[in-house]
């Protein structure tokens, strides 16, 4: 059997899978990712199937017998995909741990010739290879594999190997792709790869917005994605598929900052995916505020699957993308981005429009970057912010008020660099920590503890429903999170002397 495969009870899937394939005369494949993450005994997310027989034929009798949903994705070539749902009584547990939005898939191509000639035209050498659905139940499976371009030699050299001069040409989507798998395999492209990507990199613009968009993410969403955009921009796609971020090389900023606005850009990636992570231990990172609960939040799903971590480093990446366009000095000869918040909010949606972001990513996004000076900009001198400016701060942010907060943090650590000086990160991070505390708290209380009601509100006030009555439940719940009110009585004549 597969190995790894028991562990993750993909096996179950594949058992089903096998026996109901068995009845089929013509050969059917297993053949891509799921070969390849056996081998490195990697959990398998998903099956590759390649069919003599039309997918659109045999797709829905399969997808019945294992208790799925076939999706027609092409006609020509017939694609398929079937969809196992969580919750199938089959597989329950293992795709409630996968994702219980899309579940276990299997994808169904039409095979068109021989397989040795179909292997041939694959992306990279540790996707080439086949395995006939009626041999991965053998327990020699492995020497049954097919592997006509030494596809295992590859794995165990940690290789990602183009199949062909002609890999990104047939399609430039693996240009990224091939980014992509290095960092979610730890493996190194080799030197005439390196040279194929970098002669063909232009054609990267070629690639659909949502392609483009799908492997960015999945690039941000891995551990140490600031090697992985470096690699990006050191074969020349980075700045094909975000050319905003070119002129950001050129542009030193003011001795506070430590790089330049490209490097202080990648640099806040780093420190937005390592803040994000915990303590670690850090003597720095142990300054942030950090709970269980943090972890839960910042791997909630939000955006085309992606997690609130993962939107946080794209964020970075973009937050001073207004800095060119914005750099003046002022009379006394400082240099100044006056306005850079508000037109990199602009931008970048622009440019997350064209890589077909959702929306609320796109809104995510934007919001971060038009907000991201705010949480530091709170502070009264050496006194802390105010508990009125923290309540609308988190009345106007909502949730991203909290994912703000952490973009503050990584944007200041990024700044510092090397010079970051322990005591003023240490004084940096508690008012932070103070507005993040102080802001649940004055949410939870004015959710759950309300002082007065909008129906109190008209009663007393003698006066209908409407806007008005919604600026006056502000007026309130702000005083009350300064401290200025406490009773109802008092909400009260608040509203009273607000109203006339």
């Amino acid at each position: 059997m597969l190995n790894h495969v028991s562990d993750n009870n993909a096996s179950v899937i594949l058992k089903k899978l096998s026996s109901c394939l068995s009845t089929y005369d013509s050969s059917i494949y297993l053949v891509g990712g799921c070969l390849r993450d056996s081998f490195l005994n990697r959990p398998i997310h998903d099956l590759d199937l390649v069919t003599s027989l039309n997918p659109h034929t045999i797709g829905p009798e399969i997808a019945k017998h294992i208790h799925g949903t076939y999706i027609q994705l092409t006609s020509d070539p017939a694609i398929g995909r079937i969809i196992l749902k969580s919750g199938d009584d089959h597989n329950e547990s293992y795709l409630n741990n996968i994702n219980s939005t899309t579940g276990f898939t299997i994808d169904l191509s039409h095979l068109l010739g021989d397989i040795t000639a179909n292997l041939a035209t694959r992306d990279f050498t540790v996707d080439s290879m086949a395995l006939n659905i009626r041999d991965c139940q053998k327990p020699e499976w492995r020497d049954l594999v097919l592997d006509p371009l030494n596809g295992t030699r590859d794995l165990f050299t940690k290789t990602i190997r183009a199949t062909s001069p002609s890999t990104f040409i047939d399609d430039p989507c693996r240009l990224l792709r091939a980014v992509r798998l290095s960092a979610q395999l730890g493996f190194l492209i080799e030197p005439q790869t390196v040279i194929d990507i970098k002669k063909h990199a232009d054609l990267a613009i070629t690639v659909s917005a949502e392609r483009i968009r799908d492997e960015l993410l999945n690039i941000l969403s891995r551990n140490g994605a600031m090697a992985q955009l470096n690699v990006l921009d050191r074969l020349g796609i980075l700045c094909q598929i975000i050319p905003e971020l070119a002129l950001t090389k050129d542009i030193t900023q003011p001795s506070a900052h430590y790089w330049n606005v490209w490097e202080h850009l990648l640099h806040t990636v780093e420190t937005a995916e390592l803040i994000t992570k915990g303590h670690q231990n850090s003597a720095i990172y142990s300054l942030a505020p950090w709970t269980p609960e943090s972890e839960r939040y910042f791997d909630q799903i939000v955006s085309d699957g992606h997690t609130r971590r993962t939107i946080l480093k794209l964020t970075a990446l973009l937050h001073d993308i207004a800095k060119p366009q914005t750099k003046a000095e002022d009379e006394s000869g400082r240099t100044r981005f006056l306005g850079h918040s508000e037109l990199g909010a602009e931008m970048a949606t622009e440019r997350l429009k064209q890589l077909r972001l959702s929306a609320n990513g796109i809104s995510m996004v934007s919001m971060m970057i038009e907000q991201h000076l705010r949480p530091s900009s709170m502070r009264q001198g050496s006194s802390y912010p105010t508990k009125r400016a923290v309540f609308r701060y988190f009345t106007s942010l909502g949730d991203l008020a909290v994912d703000t907060i952490y973009l503050a943090l990584a944007d200041y650590l990024a700044a510092k660099g090397p010079n970051l000086l322990p005591d003023e990160w240490a004084e940096h991070a508690r008012i932070m920590t103070h507005i993040l505390e102080l802001g649940r708290e004055q949410i939870t209380t004015s959710s759950t503890e309300k002082l007065i009601t909008g129906r109190d509100l008209m009663e007393y006030l003698d006066i209908g429903s409407g806007p008005r009555i919604g600026y006056l439940l502000n007026v309130i719940a702000e005083a009350r999170a300064a401290g200025e009110i406490n009773t109802k009585e008092e909400a009260l004549a608040l509203a009273f002397k607000t109203a006339q």
